[in-house]
């Protein structure tokens, strides 16, 4: 099955870095590791093919100061979020 995740960023520079389950969750990797970023919002849109459908998608987003992890919501067929 396919899963498209719609990502609003609160900086630019962020890269996608693969997917991996967590259990029944589904996470999606992002790096943001640069010094100096656009200080826009940067929308991302990754679509996967998965073997099953997942409990919840979770954005986890790294960078040199740590990292967020947040969840999408499902609207109308497409996982959405939002950086904190």
């Amino acid at each position: 099955m396919k899963i498209v995740l719609e990502v609003t960023f609160r900086m630019g520079g962020v890269s996608y870095r693969g997917h991996r389950w967590e259990g029944d969750a589904l996470v999606f990797e992002f790096e943001r590791l640069g010094d100096a970023f656009i200080q826009v919002l940067s929308r991302r849109k990754v679509e996967e093919e998965v073997e099953r459908e997942p409990s919840a998608v979770i954005v986890e987003l790294k960078t040199k100061e740590g990292g967020k992890i947040f969840e999408a919501a499902l609207e109308g067929g497409v996982y959405r979020a939002r950086e904190p």
